[in-house]
């Protein structure tokens, strides 16, 4: 326990049997319970998990369980593979088919739900979390009640020297994008998955809706911001080359997870500021994208009357003027208010 509250650490493991052990051995002792979910591996993962339980018998505080959400039956198949899930400490889950990451951290979720822990963090079984900066993470969860803590590695005085520059300055712009999608200004780390949940937020979002693969963070943020939940950034360490194999295709996971952010975003509109309660900004927002897209053509034919060397109409000129400007001037409106209204969210 961390300050009288239970803490679980949710491990999305897929094909990890020569980084999980880098995981397991040095969590700290108030973890109560470790749910490492092997996202349908082949390389024996589970069996490497299920040695170290052997060789390391722990018994689990008491839990007190809940009823399963009969929502979460339309989730992944998985089996439980541990021989005492109730009362040991490491507790494995296997999919039955490959998910994604999304998937297995959204199946650990539930089973920490369903057993009401009171904060539950997410340490990729890669080995790329220091297990050090566990507490920090898990603090402003247990202590002041936050919902949600994300780990912060952009801010560290180390990141530009130790992350990969095509990952710094891809994970840059999904960000930029992500705090447009989810209301979460402030954010500027939303693709690492070292974080902390409330027992509170995982029953405020869908976990069967969550995204399965690696936009399952950015989809997380959107979740947590309809349901009005608080979040911080912790600093963190970037770590790299401590013999992780990356299984993410920045050139295929960049335009996935966009797409993605774009229909959040509408999401997050329509839910938060037009069905459960009406904001202005709803409408700045729609409005700046009509006079936007009514805007392209004019733009269009002023190209191309430059090109081939004719001459502008200034009533046309005039109008392109008019629509730019009100257009950007009601988008900046807009999300000037978007950030104001998200201000109660940080703690």
């Amino acid at each position: 326990m961390l300050h009288g509250k239970t803490v679980a650490v949710v491990i999305p493991a897929y094909q990890e049997a020569q980084q999980i052990l880098k995981v397991l051995a040095p969590l700290p002792d108030f973890v109560d319970r470790i749910v490492v979910v092997d996202d349908c591996s082949s390389d024996g993962t589970s069996e490497v998990v299920l040695r170290y339980m052997e060789d390391n018998p722990s018994a689990g505080v008491p839990l007190v369980g809940q009823r399963g959400d009969p929502r979460t039956s339309r989730m992944l198949p998985a089996d439980v593979l541990s021989p005492d899930p109730e009362h040991n400490r490491i507790v494995l889950l296997r999919n039955r088919s490959n998910g994604g990451v999304g998937a297995a951290v959204a199946r650990g979720y539930v089973w920490c739900r369903d057993h009401r822990l009171d904060c539950v963090a997410v340490m990729n079984g890669d080995a790329q979390m220091d297990p050090q900066e566990l507490e920090s993470i898990c603090s402003p969860v247990v202590q002041e009640g936050v919902d949600y803590v994300k780990g912060n590695r952009l801010i560290h005085r180390s990141a530009w020297l130790v992350i990969p520059k095509v990952r710094y300055i891809g994970n840059s712009v999904l960000s930029l994008l992500t705090k447009i999608a989810s209301g979460y200004w402030r954010i500027s780390d939303t693709q690492t998955g070292y974080t902390a949940i409330s027992r509170k937020a995982l029953n405020a979002i869908r976990l069967e809706n969550v995204y399965k693969s690696y936009g399952m963070p950015n989809d997380i943020l959107v979740k947590l911001n309809i349901s009005y939940c608080s979040i911080r950034e912790i600093e963190i360490r970037p770590l790299y080359n401590v013999g992780e194999q990356s299984k993410m295709k920045i050139i295929k996971v960049i335009p996935r997870i966009s797409w993605l952010l774009i229909k959040s975003f509408f999401k997050r509109l329509y839910i938060k500021y037009l069905f459960r309660d009406f904001h202005p900004l709803f409408i700045l927002y729609h409005f700046a994208f009509l006079l936007i897209i009514m805007d392209i053509p004019i733009l269009w034919k002023l190209l191309a009357t430059t090109f081939c060397g004719g001459s502008y109409s200034i009533s046309l000129m005039i109008l392109f003027a008019i629509l730019t400007i009100s257009g950007f001037q009601s988008l900046l409106f807009a999300m000037w208010m978007d950030i104001l209204d998200n201000e109660r969210l940080y703690k």
